[in-house]
């Protein structure tokens, strides 16, 4: 018997899937939203000038395809969607923003498979491309609680949220970060060795316990902002309060990609155990000027993985407006003419 590759799966049941799909469509187009999609292959190049060469995505976790062609630059299986929709916004020489667009489908991550945790998984991915507005991150945020919270009845999940600044400001924060890594060379692993000199920020996304517990005495990127960027985090934390939005800071928050700055989120619960985010995203005010733009675009967008996203559903869904089959209709007959 030939098996399903590893890190796949068979949905055999579609119903959860479906219903995610289509009430998601529905809340998007409330606020204006396209639907659109774009190519599972793309060209390599794209995602190692924008996620960031010395990220877990571009150097260990992508699906690049051999070619027949000499003169393919390398291809690969999508990883995620953001570079993606960032590419058609170039290419296809958008101008009217800001550009609110949603897509859903799979992405392909080489990584160890385990719950919530597919080598092929799926995505709905939304972006604002063109809104400057920190203001309009707090709406993005609330925006996707509304959509979780009334849509979905989830309750058991948080908000965590943090600010990355401006260049400048992660600059101050590298120096004083590098210092405090060297003093405590010795407790830190080896991973958190490598990235200190490749990726400094991503050490807090390490798993090591003795790690974690060392970068609670570590400085914060909060710490370092400059004035314009103080300005608009307290915006972000008066908005969202505002807005009703219950969320937490977690300073150590980073999101792991190159093209995030300033606003960074994570929607994240308990059901999920190691693996609980369930939706992520941020603020990238330069990736669309980098993918060959004459200008920057400072955009906002987020990712909900459907997978993880249906793990918290079975807990309750027969609370849900589930599509049910038509009533079954037989006729008996009750003579023989």
């Amino acid at each position: 018997m030939i098996r399903r590759v590893k890190g796949t799966q068979d949905f055999l049941d579609l119903t959860l899937f479906d219903f995610i799909i289509t009430t998601i469509s529905r809340h998007l187009s409330r606020y204006h939203f396209t639907h659109i999609t774009t190519p599972i292959i793309e060209h390599t190049e794209l995602f190692k000038r924008s996620l960031g060469q010395q990220t877990d995505v571009v150097s260990k976790e992508m699906f690049t395809l051999e070619t027949r062609s000499q003169d393919d630059d390398g291809m690969c299986l999508r990883p995620e969607a953001t570079a993606s929709i960032a590419r058609a916004f170039v290419e296809n020489g958008i101008q009217t923003t800001p550009w609110k667009v949603w897509t859903w489908g799979p992405m392909f991550r080489y990584e160890r498979p385990q719950k919530g945790r597919f080598r092929e998984f799926n995505q709905v991915s939304m972006e604002i491309i063109g809104s400057a507005s920190i203001a309009q991150d707090a709406h993005f945020i609330k925006m996707l609680d509304r959509y979780f919270h009334e849509t979905l009845h989830l309750n058991n999940y948080a908000v965590l949220i943090n600010f990355l600044g401006c260049q400048q400001d992660r600059d101050r924060m590298k120096i004083a970060l590098t210092t405090f890594l060297e003093k405590n060379s010795a407790i830190i692993c080896s991973t958190c060795t490598e990235r200190k000199d490749k990726n400094i920020l991503r050490i807090f996304d390490c798993k090591n316990q003795d790690c974690q517990t060392l970068y609670t005495k570590a400085p914060y990127i909060t710490d370092f902002l400059c004035d314009e960027c103080d300005s608009e985090w307290k915006t972000l934390q008066l908005q969202l309060h505002l807005l009703s939005v219950s969320y937490a800071h977690k300073p150590t928050l980073v999101r792991g990609l190159d093209y995030y700055q300033k606003t960074v989120f994570e929607f994240v619960s308990n059901d999920l155990g190691a693996q609980n985010t369930f939706c992520g995203g941020g603020r990238y005010d330069h990736l669309i000027k980098d993918l060959g733009a004459t200008q920057d675009q400072p955009s906002i967008g987020a990712a909900i993985g459907i997978e993880r996203l249906m793990l918290m559903l079975e807990l309750h869904k027969d609370s849900l407006a589930l599509e049910q089959l038509p009533a079954l209709h037989v006729i008996i007959p009750l003579a023989t003419e």
